[in-house]
């Protein structure tokens, strides 16, 4: 069957086939929503020949962003998103046709990664993404202590500072305080401008009886150092304030996030604090002695990580430990990637070469996802997902790709 898969002409058209897969309120603003948030040279259909009338049979989007990678680099990642398959379209080849087309876009802009956030984790794995990185979902009582002994005297530096996100020049300043902290977090996300503004965009059918975001920042001598986004709900019990202040994703130093974890905690009106996303390990659980020492605890996945261009990708950041391994690489849906290659590491930098030499260890691309930012992969070996020929190459290879702390968890996009 001839799947058309193309760039989006008509917006009404695209926006309409979104609010049908994704079934949500209809909104008048939801035209700016995806003006500020999605190019317009990056939205993308697929058509049936006999697909359905007024829709089209599939979309996707594409969100330009730079992602922090181990050693430092800030590099293009193609940021997929807004992917949906119209409900009569289903099992006909749209979402794999819309898959090839999209990593064959971004190979040809020269870009060597994608990643995203996956609405359900089972699909994505086909299509070479690896779970690149994990976030906790944490609930602090009011008060709750933090006790970090060596950061307190930079902590007490700081003041912190409470805006509207919409205000002007808020969303600027948290992008360039994100750029500034990038390097020292791989696994952040940095999105464009236009993606920051989205953020703050909150017409007023969404909000109804919401508080507007809020920005909180951390400063050092006039200067942002770390700000987390959060809003607070009212709640009264049995004549008490209980209130719950949700936090998103905090950005700074450790002493920065200090300062900001005891700003969160110590809130007028509020019982509870929700944050929404740090890393599995976040100093903040060191923080409070521990798991039990936090109310409730979940784990998710973050962001998902796809090899567009395995070669330029493996030489893009930067290794703790040294490597020689030849890898036999399955890639069904970039074949390019397909193959044998001498993956080396030495002195921190990293080249990928195509070989004839034996192959030492045989996985899929997504394998080599999930350990791109520094999550640990080990245990593929051990759950039957990677094939080893050379005893303790594996080892080698997922050693080697591994970093001291964990990938930073990012923003939804």
């Amino acid at each position: 069957m001839s799947i058309d898969v193309r760039p989006s002409t008509d917006a009404g058209k695209y926006l309409a086939t979104d609010h049908l897969v994704w079934f949500g309120e209809v909104s008048d603003n939801d035209a700016e929503a995806m003006r500020l948030g999605l190019p317009e040279d990056q939205r993308f259909v697929a058509d049936l020949p006999d697909g359905p009338e007024h829709l089209h049979a599939g979309i996707y989007g594409v969100r330009p962003m730079e992602l922090a990678l181990p050693g430092g680099a800030l590099v293009p990642v193609a940021g997929l998103t807004w992917v949906g398959v119209h409900p009569d379209s289903r099992r006909q080849g749209v979402l794999s046709a819309m898959m090839r087309d999209h990593l064959a876009r971004t190979r040809d802009a020269g870009t060597a990664l994608s990643a995203l956030h996956a609405s359900e984790p089972g699909i994505y794995g086909r299509f070479g993404y690896g779970m690149a990185a994990l976030h906790l979902q944490v609930s602090l009582g009011r008060g709750t202590t933090f006790t970090a002994p060596h950061l307190e005297e930079e902590a007490r530096a700081l003041t912190t500072q409470l805006v509207d996100m919409a205000a002007p020049g808020v969303t600027e300043r948290m992008r360039a305080c994100q750029l500034a902290c990038a390097s020292e977090r791989p696994g952040t996300i940095v999105g464009s401008p236009g993606f920051f503004s989205l953020m703050a965009f909150e017409p007023a059918e969404a909000l109804r009886d919401k508080e507007p975001r809020r920005v909180l920042f951390a400063r050092r001598g006039g200067v942002d150092v770390g700000y987390v986004g959060l809003r607070r709900e009212h709640k009264w019990e049995q004549a008490r304030p209980s209130g719950t202040v949700t936090a998103g994703m905090v950005t700074g130093s450790p002493a920065a996030r200090l300062a900001l974890a005891r700003r969160l905690v110590d809130v007028d009106l509020m019982g509870s604090t929700k944050l929404e996303s740090i890393a599995v390990d976040d100093p903040l659980v060191d923080w409070v002695g521990g798991p039990r020492g936090t109310g409730e605890l979940h784990t998710w996945d973050s962001t998902w990580v796809r090899l567009v261009d395995l070669g330029a990708a493996w030489s893009q950041r930067g290794y703790e430990h040294d490597c020689d391994v030849v890898v036999e690489v399955e890639d069904r849906h970039a074949p390019w990637n397909a193959g044998r290659w001498r993956l080396t590491a030495s002195a921190g930098s990293g080249a990928a070469v195509r070989t004839d030499d034996a192959a030492d260890v045989g996985l899929d691309v997504a394998v080599l996802g999930s350990g791109f930012l520094g999550h640990s992969i080990g245990g593929r070996l051990r759950a039957g997902l990677v094939r080893e020929y050379r005893r303790g190459a594996y080892a080698e290879l997922a050693g080697a790709m591994r970093t001291l702390v964990e990938p930073e968890p990012s923003i939804g996009f």
